[in-house]
């Protein structure tokens, strides 16, 4: 019994830091998607295609993480303490913090599944949560578990603050003013045939 639960703290942290790297890489592909220009040298396709397929992997890592700790008995969670922010008996602000953020990709999993039914402004105005997710989602990883104070989670998360801010820099630098709108494809067809 011992090596189960072992096995389920193991998991459980490896899915929560994993999820983490996946979810940092989600947004700096978001915030490269909506640019408008390429993004790390790849065609907007690919980027999109990249960012959709990330995202579908950290959801499953991050479902991973919640369902090993609310199995492992040391953790000892409740079903309310996976739902219901700052209601845990352990830590509950930074615990919280996790519920929180698992709360709000929960809205854009559902979302996303009904956007044909939303209509596109609707689910990008949840979408943005996002970005709300991801700041709530790293504090609580370097405040929870054991791992918090430790050098090596340290530098992942900086690793994963620096991608994300590396960018926002990107995308709100001088020289993205340089690049021209997009015009619609219309009208650049029509430009190029004259």
């Amino acid at each position: 019994m011992a090596g189960m639960t072992d096995a389920l703290w193991y998991f459980g942290r490896g899915t929560g830091l994993v999820s983490l790297v996946l979810l940092s890489v989600v947004v700096a592909l978001g915030i490269g998607a909506r640019s408008g220009r390429t993004a790390f040298g790849l065609p907007r396709f690919a980027v999109n295609l990249l960012h959709r397929n990330a995202a579908l992997l950290a959801v499953i890592l991050l479902a991973g993480h919640v369902l090993s700790l609310y199995f492992d008995p040391y953790a000892q969670l409740r079903f309310f303490d996976l739902v219901v922010p700052f209601a845990g008996q352990y830590r509950p602000f930074w615990l919280g913090l996790g519920t929180l953020a698992f709360d709000l990709v929960l809205a854009l999993i559902v979302t996303s599944l009904l956007r044909h039914r939303l209509g596109a402004r609707t689910w990008r105005i949840v979408h943005w949560l996002a970005y709300l997710s991801w700041p709530i989602a790293l504090l609580h990883g370097l405040q929870t578990g054991t791992d918090g104070g430790t050098w090596w989670l340290r530098t992942v998360a900086g690793l994963c603050a620096a991608l994300v801010l590396a960018a926002v820099a990107w995308r709100v630098s001088p020289s993205f003013a340089r690049f021209p709108a997009r015009a619609p494809r219309r009208a650049r067809i029509l430009e190029e045939v004259r």
